[in-house]
């Protein structure tokens, strides 16, 4: 199992795109993977026949965990050398399958399917600690975590064991996971099952709520110079690149234009301490063909001029779409943007993506009255607006620095020159 990221330790075998017998070329992907952060192929180091698979589909693997033999031309030519190889990848086999064997007779514990109907992710080891405890999988979905994105470590788990035995953990704490009103269903009603990613998306979205009291700033900004300044550059830029030029990168730009003004929107919240970040790492959110929301990370977005900032979110965007994002893109973020006017809404309330304090929804362009100061007077001219909706941590950010922080992204949109390049 390659490492996939400076965070990611592990990861789940979701299937093998080969089977044993298969020819294989170097950088060809064998196996989908999943990570706590996306899901991503597995490209081949080497060319050669697959020989067997040491890990099967839905299996948890450690980085650095044997998963397959593969057998190449110097082994071909070395024949000595194989039985070696496959003695050292034989142990790891036989670990896998002696898992189920060990914890087969915990009847009242957690079983494999009760794990895949959770919306949280637990190591293998949680899982056994669970299953030799017959703790279910709707008591641990109640035990808080202070691993990364709020997982459940080892220390979380036993110490929640110790005040088990002591009696004094939180009785409601076992149904507070359940909906207060039972869902009805009724017949013609269809059941969708939810993925994977919706499932962690939901979590997610449910623990930034809880943990962050949100307030939003509403501000319309006259976006009329971009609207016209775009439509003079973007066929050259399409002739020039082979991409369209968006609207995104120019709000990109202005966002982390007033981040540098405005340090204070840029951190995180750790416990009483407040970390200020040094790097400006602008998250943006996709919308997946599968209807699901991924939010891959322009890290540094500050240190690009506009072009580059155009290359970099038309190559996320259209990676993100065809699940080749690698899981070091979608952490680090320090602030994110969400483009809801993409789907024709004017403005919204979006939710913070932790651990940041804040988020800025875009709203749809539109042609609007409006008036004008001019020497001669007040006119009423027809504009391009849009409104900038700001929500952010209350915690950590008060109402002026929220408020003053999306003003100023609307001041740089409003200051956009018509004149420049690209």
């Amino acid at each position: 199992m390659p490492k996939m990221g400076e965070s990611i330790m592990e990861a789940t075998i979701l299937t093998w795109l080969k089977k044993p017998g298969d020819k294989i070329e170097q950088d060809e992907s064998v196996l989908e993977v999943a990570t706590d952060k996306v899901d991503t192929e597995v490209p081949s180091t080497h060319a050669g026949v697959l020989k067997e698979i040491l890990a099967k589909d839905g299996e948890v693997v450690k980085v650095g965990s044997p998963i397959a033999v593969i057998a190449t031309d110097s082994d071909e030519a070395n024949p000595s050398e194989k039985p070696t190889a496959k003695t050292e990848s034989k142990p790891a086999e036989s670990t896998v399958k002696a898992e189920p064997a060990m914890v087969a007779n915990q009847s009242n514990g957690a079983n494999q399917s009760d794990f895949k109907a959770s919306s949280r992710f637990y190591s293998p080891l949680v899982k056994n600690i669970a299953k030799e405890e017959n703790i279910p999988v709707a008591e641990l979905d109640t035990v808080p975590g202070t691993g990364s994105e709020g997982r459940v470590t080892k220390k979380d788990i036993l110490a929640y064991l110790q005040q088990r035995k002591s009696g004094h953990t939180i009785a409601p704490a076992l149904t507070s996971s359940k909906p207060a009103v039972p869902a009805s269903i009724n017949a013609g009603d269809e059941i969708i099952q939810m993925d994977r990613m919706r499932k962690m998306i939901a979590e997610r979205m449910v623990d930034s709520k809880r943990i962050s009291p949100h307030v939003t700033s509403f501000v319309e900004a006259d976006v009329t110079n971009i609207v016209l300044w775009r439509n003079k550059v973007k066929n050259e830029f399409q002739k020039q690149e082979g991409s369209s030029l968006t609207f995104t990168p120019i709000f990109i730009e202005a966002v982390a234009k007033a981040i540098k003004d405005f340090p204070m929107i840029n951190i995180q919240v750790d416990g009483d301490r407040i970390i200020k970040k040094k790097d400006i790492n602008v998250g943006m959110a996709v919308a997946l063909p599968t209807g699901n929301l991924i939010v891959p990370v322009i890290r540094n977005a500050d240190q690009y001029n506009l072009r580059g900032l155009a290359k970099m979110v038309n190559d996320i965007a259209s990676r993100a779409r065809d699940n080749k994002l690698k899981p070091d893109e979608l952490a680090g973020g320090t602030y994110s943007v969400s483009n809801v006017g993409s789907f024709g809404n004017v403005m919204g309330t979006p939710i913070i993506m932790q651990p940041q304090v804040a988020i800025l929804a875009l709203g749809a362009i539109q042609k609007k009255p409006a008036v004008l100061e001019t020497p001669t007077g007040d006119v009423i001219a027809i504009r391009h607006k849009m409104f900038l909706s700001h929500s952010y941590d209350h915690r950590v950010v008060d109402g002026s620095l929220g408020g003053m922080f999306v003003r100023r992204v609307a001041d740089y949109l409003e200051q956009f020159d018509l004149n420049q390049t690209i």
